[in-house]
């Protein structure tokens, strides 16, 4: 589920997850000795065919930002070790061309968040050397680094005011009371008592929110800060992947924006309507301006010149993929206008362009997800870039965008933009001894006709060295969210050029219910997922497994997510297309899964309802097809994977789902780990998931 295509792509993932976006933020900060390439460039790769150690030895990307002057580049890179099992950031500043390029930390302590003050003189950033994560400054060459906060808790993000006199921070604050609370003596209790729904979200027991709060900074030292949500059990950012792009300094430094849900336990699980609050510093009043807009509102900006704001907005409560459209208020006259209204799809991030009336944003359309300009008055769309690759992070610096790229053949890379022609320059090249290296597998885009006669794009990945005079395994690959796009995504586990890699072709179709193609397209998944998104995968496979090079004695079935819960339900219902299957962290039983989730609109939107409700023609519909209801027509291999940690979709219906393969006398293999998530984000757990992933298809594929 993608709350948004926005924010971490990336992220954005909500009860279902994208299996694309699997890493958003570094799996562990525990500090680790690294070199400036930590050894990168003693990896010898064999045959030129990616492994998993090369991707967990790939540096990865991000928190760009522009100098004042739009001269200099600040940016950070994560690195991994996978024999420590712990990775660590370092923050790297270039020149607006990519020239001169030096790495600027070298600790053993993760920095990051870098951010440009002081006209460009000074960094500053987050790091965890004194014990939490606190605020610092350096120089622009790393040197004369010191601590300028001192406050008690971490601090998440943050933001100065344009005049740099206050300082806009993220931390959390306590808002459930504990067991230990109530009953002091029972201090070594475990126990957690539950009084109301959202006692879990993601990873974590609910015991905090995220609150912005407003220092004061006087050149040298952050103070006097103030939680301009006081005594408000409410989150800001919205967990669970909210960030600073979710809060905004007016230009007159006087206003925050910020985005909150203000709702707590069964109304926060039942609504996505979120709303952008403006909180005055001198007046200490806070204002709701997107009041009776009953969707997720989201990532406030300010025009440069103050007299407008922007955020993204969406319009049916409940309904966390709804199209996410660009709004754009008039702070004079209240006139809000839906500026991306000629985009058929959703906007995923954005940036105001300077003259405060353009603005540049990312959008998913036919799998790629491209740069677009608008014009704020005049709500019209033109596409900047093209290509078979996805951008993200724009950002304005001078007459010119900067931006991540990257596609199914290179993780992401800094590259300016020129809004005027598209033009795309690379700016990084921080993991070009590694592609050096390897040989990418061709990415394909081929059409197909559905079912019920409409054209469906599939990427077709082929294996490295490809010779069209052999048979090749082939692997069906299902997309989870179940609303995220099957883009030019990069992913660190289903990474689809470590599967060509393996001599598998890999099809992956932008089936019924993804973005890009259209409203009705996304939609059509909601309460049917076992209608014409499995009709469609069907057709992906059936129609590719008509070229002669494909082995269709040995096809694989492979997802995450909502594409855990396809292959569970393909299981049931393949007519022995497939030799093998593997889920991560799929749906096996709906009706537990209704009761089992946290996000509890997601669940009443996607599946029509409640399962008791006999009445209910949808939710009938979706129960009746949940995959356990089809276990005694399995009959082929399953491998499935979960996280314990994993509070959207439990780790028991992935234990249930083995359990029913090996009484049904089905080979079938569990891997299961206590310490992760939807995702595998510890280095040696992404190693162990790639061997087991491989050896599992190479031994029911490959014979």
């Amino acid at each position: 589920m993608n709350k948004t295509l926005s924010t971490m792509m990336v992220a954005t993932s909500i009860l279902l997850g994208s299996c694309q976006s699997s890493e958003v933020k570094d799996a562990k900060t525990d500090p680790v000795e690294t070199k400036p390439v930590i050894g990168r460039s003693d990896i010898k790769i064999e045959d030129g065919r990616m492994t998993p150690e090369a991707l967990w030895a790939m540096g990865r990307i991000g928190g760009v930002q522009v100098s004042p002057d739009a001269r200099k580049v600040v940016y950070s890179v994560a690195y991994y070790s996978v024999p420590e099992n712990k990775s660590n950031r370092e923050i790297f500043v270039m020149n607006a061309d990519g020239s001169e390029n030096q790495q600027i930390t070298r600790t053993p302590f993760s920095e990051n968040e870098a951010k440009w003050i002081k006209g460009g003189s000074k960094i500053a950033f987050l790091s965890s050397e004194s014990g939490s994560s606190q605020l610092w400054v350096m120089n622009p060459d790393g040197s004369d680094r010191k601590q300028i906060s001192n406050y008690d808790g971490n601090i998440e993000g943050f933001a100065f005011s344009p005049d740099e006199k206050k300082v806009l921070f993220i931390s959390q604050v306590k808002t459930v009371p504990s067991t230990q609370d109530k009953y002091p003596d029972l201090d070594k209790t475990t126990g957690i008592i539950v009084t109301d729904l959202m006692y879990k979200h993601w990873d974590e027991w609910v015991t905090t929110a995220p609150h912005p709060f407003v220092a004061d900074f006087d050149g040298d030292t952050v103070s006097n800060p103030v939680d301009i949500m006081e005594g408000e059990p409410y989150e800001s950012p919205m967990k669970p992947f909210g960030g600073m792009e979710q809060l905004a300094w007016s230009p007159s430094s006087d206003k925050v924006a910020y985005t909150s849900r203000k709702k707590v336990g069964k109304e926060y699980a039942l609504s996505t309507n979120s709303d952008i609050y403006v909180y005055d510093l001198n007046t200490k009043q806070t204002t709701n301006i997107s009041e009776g807009i009953m969707g997720y509102d989201t990532n406030p900006q300010y025009s440069p010149d103050g007299k407008q704001i922007a955020w993204l907005s969406m319009e049916r409560d409940g309904y966390e993929s709804d199209q996410n459209r660009l709004m754009v208020m008039d702070l004079q006259t209240g006139e809000k206008r839906f500026v991306s209204k000629d985009f058929d799809s959703s906007v995923s991030e954005f940036c105001w362009g300077s003259d405060s009336n353009t603005l540049y944003f990312t959008g998913v359309w036919h799998g790629e997800i491209q740069i677009y300009g608008a014009d704020a008055t005049a709500c019209s769309i033109r596409q900047i870039t093209e290509g078979m690759n996805d951008y993200s992070g724009v950002a304005l610096m001078g007459d010119k965008l900067i931006a991540l790229r990257h596609s199914m053949s290179a993780a992401d890379e800094i590259f300016s933009v020129s809004p005027a022609s598209g033009e795309a320059t690379q700016l990084t090249f921080e993991n070009k001894f590694i592609y050096d290296q390897l040989e990418m597998g061709k990415v394909e885009a081929r059409w197909m006709k559905t079912t019920d006669g409409k054209d469906m794009l599939t990427w077709i990945i082929y294996p490295p060295h490809f010779d069209p005079n052999k048979k090749y395994p082939t692997l069906l690959y299902c997309e989870g969210g179940p609303q995220s796009p099957v883009s030019q995504f990069w992913s660190y586990r289903w990474n689809f050029q470590i599967m060509a890699a393996h001599d598998y072709i890999i099809v992956a179709p932008n089936r019924r219910g993804l973005p890009g193609f259209g409203k009705e397209w996304n939609e059509e998944i909601s309460g049917d997922y076992g209608g014409q998104c499995m009709k469609d995968y069907f057709t992906a496979i059936d129609e590719f497994a008509k070229e002669p090079f494909v082995d269709k004695d040995h096809l694989g079935c492979v997802g995450a997510s909502f594409g855990g819960f396809s292959v569970y339900w393909i299981a049931g219902h393949h007519n022995k297309r497939f030799k093998a299957f593997i889920a991560h962290d799929g749906i096996f039983n709906m009706e537990m899964q209704y009761l089992e989730t946290e996000e509890m609109w997601f669940a009443n939107w996607d599946m029509g309802g409640a399962y008791w409700d006999k009445q209910n023609a949808t939710a009938q519909r979706t129960f009746a097809n949940s995959p356990h209801k089809f276990v005694d027509q399995w009959d082929t291999p399953i491998l499935c994977i979960h996280g314990e940690k994993d509070y959207r979709i439990l780790a028991n219906q992935g234990m249930a789902a083995f359990n029913a393969a090996v009484l049904r006398g089905i080979p079938a293999e569990l891997l299961i780990y206590p310490d992760e998530n939807h995702w595998v984000l510890q280095p040696q757990n992404g190693v162990l998931w790639q061997r087991t992933f491989f050896e599992w298809l190479d031994k029911w594929l490959k014979k």
